[in-house]
């Protein structure tokens, strides 16, 4: 018996292998990162450790290149490393001697909870900038658009920096540095959300002003039914489909900029812990952060190609 190719399993079979084929990518790009970097690793390894910035004896290079592997062939390693992912083991950190895969969990939570909340307030500013000013002829409508627009280019931690200075230092509505409270994750949102909101308020706004032109639009007015009413019954949730289809790259580039607005804000999460692994060179962090940042984005995806099905059941998984 012949599956359609529309059919639930196979589309679902299909995400999950080009999920897979995603994060395999990652995990080479991650490998090859270590591999090419300029220095010895092993040397690297050691003045990480000591504090050392001197040449180590032939010995003690020995030593951590049999430790390590660094010593196999590349090929020898890439399998270790690629089989070590599979069992959930994303090497050890060069500065903590801990495992990475523990470190980027105790840390992923807040900036998991930063991005999908800046996520959220983007969605809802652009929502509901869109039904109450969307497809007016008006200066509300040129302001909002000219808004967008500006927020949409502005850099989230150039803005987090003024919103910084203004409701904390200035005004002093909000903290500074307000950990990982409800009152401290306000800010870190903000600056995240607002750029964001432009983007999604521009394709919303776009394809709304479109939908309000269709001949249902009109036959919904005729039967009575109040132009808020339309708005929000029958023109939004054809309107917000191309921003649904932005929303699994949105996360991924929340995901890294909430990193960068960590370090502005003084959080907790993997913006701090990146900074550290940066700076003194420890790549199995910067690796195993970009393993988990792929693995993020594929599920985020696959979460939006649903949530597409169940705005418009009319479309066909393919």
């Amino acid at each position: 018996m012949k599956i359609a190719t529309h059919h639930p399993i196979v589309w679902f079979t299909r995400r999950i292998l080009s999920g897979v084929v995603v994060v395999w990518a990652a995990a080479t790009f991650a490998f090859l990162i270590q591999c090419v970097l300029p220095g010895d690793r092993a040397q690297i390894i050691i003045n990480v450790t000591s504090g050392n910035v001197g040449p180590a004896s032939s010995a003690e290079l020995a030593a951590i290149n049999a430790k390590y592997g660094f010593d196999q062939p590349l090929v020898v390693q890439y399998g270790k490393y690629i089989l070590g992912i599979l069992h959930g083991d994303l090497g050890e950190s060069y500065q903590q001697h801990r495992p990475v895969a523990g470190i980027i969990t105790e840390q992923i939570g807040p900036t998991i909870i930063l991005a999908v909340a800046a996520l959220l307030i983007a969605w809802i500013i652009a929502i509901l900038t869109t039904l109450f000013i969307a497809g007016r002829d008006n200066i509300w409508s040129k302001l909002l658009n000219d808004t967008q627009v500006f927020l949409a280019t502005v850099p989230p931690y150039w803005l987090a920096t003024i919103l910084l200075v203004v409701f904390a230092v200035k005004l002093r509505i909000l903290p500074v540095i307000g950990g990982n409270s409800p009152v401290g994750l306000i800010l870190p949102t903000l600056a995240l959300a607002l750029e964001l909101s432009g983007f999604f308020g521009q394709v919303v706004q776009n394809e709304f002003t479109r939908v309000l032109e269709q001949p249902f639009v009109t036959s919904a007015r005729a039967r009575g039914m109040s132009d808020f009413g339309v708005r929000l019954r029958h023109v939004l949730r054809h309107a917000a489909l191309p921003g649904i289809t932005l929303s699994g790259w949105a996360l991924g580039k929340l995901l890294s900029g909430a990193i960068l607005i960590e370090v502005v804000f003084a959080r907790q999460g993997l913006g701090g812990v990146l900074v550290a692994a940066t700076s003194s060179r420890d790549v199995p962090i910067v690796s195993g952060a970009v393993l988990i940042s792929a693995s993020v984005f594929v599920i985020a995806n696959l979460i939006v190609d649903l949530t597409y099905r169940l705005v418009d059941p009319r479309i066909k998984l393919t």
